[in-house]
């Protein structure tokens, strides 16, 4: 078993961080057998070296190795690229054509960026890791192959499975051994070594002297947080040995080559989640308000039914306390008499015990024949109050209580729109 330095000389990987000899180790045990492996890291980390170090030190070293990126073939024809079509199978199949799968019969096969799949593809690649079979498209026949297939991807994979973007069962299939390389940024020596290799390969392609950096540089080099990771690195020191007379880089100029909106190592804050009251748009918030002022409207209409039955103030504050309190404030005191609090110019109205029938001619309406119409709303506020309720339980995890708060009724009346909607 060859060592991880002579690994490192054959590929041409520079660097000596351990996360990355830890990489290697797990390449170089892994190769001798057929375990499915994927390679998971940031864009740019130099994923493509490990399923090369895979295949070269494996049985099948002698049988075609290809590489497929996943996300540069298009969903419609990525199954006829994989697995074959047949003669006839789809417009402009004029004949048959064998897939990567059938190619690399005996070899390996790197699926890069394997998360951009489609589900459909997904279904046919569980088939193939299960038991080597696959069908070519528009083929009723099932055919074999013996292939190793070693998959990369910088996708979170948790998160596309939580989303049914990526199928759960093909990622524990392909994961059987899960090799990490780490970003750039957490390779801080190896980055000065990195930026020297670029510069003097870049020297000889254009045949020019090598850059080199001063002091400044080299610090201001390592404290840059590297987004694209190695690609965005070889891409700075390219710039460099093309652009610069002087060949002495000091950090005034390398400062005009870095993004100005990642020149600092500070960490960013990224809001993960939303709070519990924010909606998606500004009509949302304002159907809100509509709903709350009708909530209040008819907390209004029904303590105004009850004065109007009982008539005296006295026993409607006792017997509707609460309501009082939603509609006025919980700020008030407890034994406030809402009869004095009022402004005594206000004049009130008083309710008669039991009103006199009189005889009231009715006033005829020249208008009678007229039939009534009611407008139709534009926005159908049922509707809007049904996705409300909707989000607000789904918030909240089907608590009511706490979705009943959120949207300003009380819980027996969320029950009561509950059964209504029928939710």
């Amino acid at each position: 078993m060859e060592s991880v330095q002579a690994i490192k000389q054959r590929f041409g990987i520079i660097g000596n961080t351990p996360a990355l000899n830890r990489a290697i180790e797990k390449a170089i045990q892994v190769a001798p057998t057929d375990i499915s492996v994927l390679v998971t890291g940031e864009s740019g980390v130099g994923k493509e070296s490990i399923p090369k170090i895979i295949h070269q030190l494996s049985h099948r070293k002698h049988n075609k190795y290809i590489a497929v990126n996943c996300g540069a073939i298009p969903e419609g024809t990525i199954d006829s690229e994989l697995f074959g079509h047949e003669k006839g199978a789809f417009t402009g199949a004029s004949q048959t054509r064998a897939g990567y799968f059938e190619v690399a019969d005996g070899g390996t096969i790197f699926l890069d960026e394997v998360g951009e799949l489609p589900l459909t593809t997904q279904v046919r690649l569980l088939r193939v890791l299960e038991n080597g079979e696959f069908l070519k498209v528009g083929s009723s026949k099932v055919q074999k192959t013996n292939v190793r297939i070693v998959a990369a991807t910088n996708v979170n994979m948790f998160e596309a499975i939580e989303k049914e973007k990526f199928r759960e069962d093909l990622y524990y299939r392909l994961s059987t051994v899960d090799i990490n390389l780490p970003p750039l940024r957490e390779r801080q020596e190896d980055i000065h070594l990195l930026f020297r290799k670029f510069a003097s390969d870049f020297a000889l392609k254009y045949k020019m002297p090598t850059v080199k950096l001063s002091d400044s540089a080299i610090q201001m080099l390592t404290k840059f947080r590297w987004g694209g990771n190695i690609r965005q690195l070889r891409n700075i020191a390219e710039q460099l040995s093309v652009l610069e007379q002087n060949r002495t880089i000091t950090s005034e100029i390398l400062r005009g080559y870095l993004p100005d909106s990642a020149s600092t190592n500070l960490p960013a804050v990224i809001k993960t989640s939303k709070s519990e009251s924010d909606f998606s748009s500004e009509r949302e918030i304002l159907y809100k308000i509509l709903f709350d002022m009708k909530g209040d409207l008819n907390d209004l209409k029904k303590l105004t039914m009850e004065l109007m039955k009982n008539g005296n103030t006295k026993d409607v504050e006792k017997n509707n306390e609460s309501l009082i309190q939603k509609i006025y404030g919980e700020n008030d005191d407890e034994d406030t008499d809402y009869e004095e609090s009022l402004d005594t110019s206000t004049e009130l109205l008083s309710i008669a015990e039991h009103p006199v029938e009189e005889d009231i001619t009715p006033i005829q309406d020249k208008y009678h024949f007229a039939e009534e119409i009611e407008e139709e709303e534009t926005l159908s506020l049922h509707q809007k109050e049904l996705e409300l309720i909707k989000k607000s339980l789904e918030r909240h995890q089907g608590k009511r209580k706490l979705a009943a708060a959120e949207l300003g009724i009380s819980e027996r009346t969320l029950y009561r729109k509950i059964k209504q909607y029928d939710l």
